[in-house]
């Protein structure tokens, strides 16, 4: 698997992968009421343009054959400004149910080491079960299925302390 920043070339894969996504997390996706559906996709062609910009976007991209990749997973982030502090904000990370178990955390995985290569010390996710591990080995401060992971000196002073299982805890 191959984990990499995405660009205009991606639109169309991105949109079939995120809809076969929608409709597996829910049989009845397709008969949903339009404005429904659209609300659950993450992959409209302005969201695709605005995160190609982000710089802390991603796709998960798997070789099938000599011929063709297949893309099997996203995350989509951005920088935020806080006034004080800047973060990263994690709006989804999105996986192809059939893709490989640590897909989801690799996407993570490269969200945050983008994060820290920019010098931005704070990222925010949601916690979904396919990222409950992930949220641990990264770190990350959890609130119930919401965490934050500090970076570099950040990690010292933030709130939170671990937990038992090495997940620092609220």
């Amino acid at each position: 698997m191959r984990y990499r920043v995405f660009n205009e070339q991606d639109y169309a894969a991105l949109q079939a992968l995120d809809l076969d996504i929608q409709r597996h997390l829910d049989s009845a996706f397709d008969g949903l009421p339009e404005r429904e559906r659209q609300g659950r996709l993450h992959t409209s062609l302005p969201a695709l343009k605005f995160y190609e910009r982000s710089e802390h976007s991603f796709v998960a991209e798997e070789g099938i054959d000599e011929t063709g990749k297949v893309l099997r997973g996203f995350a989509f982030a951005q920088p935020v400004w806080q006034g004080d502090r800047p973060i990263v904000l994690v709006r989804t990370v999105s996986v192809f149910p059939g893709a490989p178990a640590e897909t989801a955390s690799s996407l993570l995985h490269a969200v945050i080491k983008s994060a820290y290569d920019a010098a931005v010390y704070e990222v925010h996710f949601p916690v979904p079960p396919a990222l409950e591990q992930a949220a641990g080995a990264e770190q990350a401060v959890t609130v119930g299925a919401y965490a934050v992971r500090h970076l570099g000196t950040r990690l010292e002073t933030a709130p939170g302390a671990p937990d038992q299982s090495g997940v620092q805890g609220a």
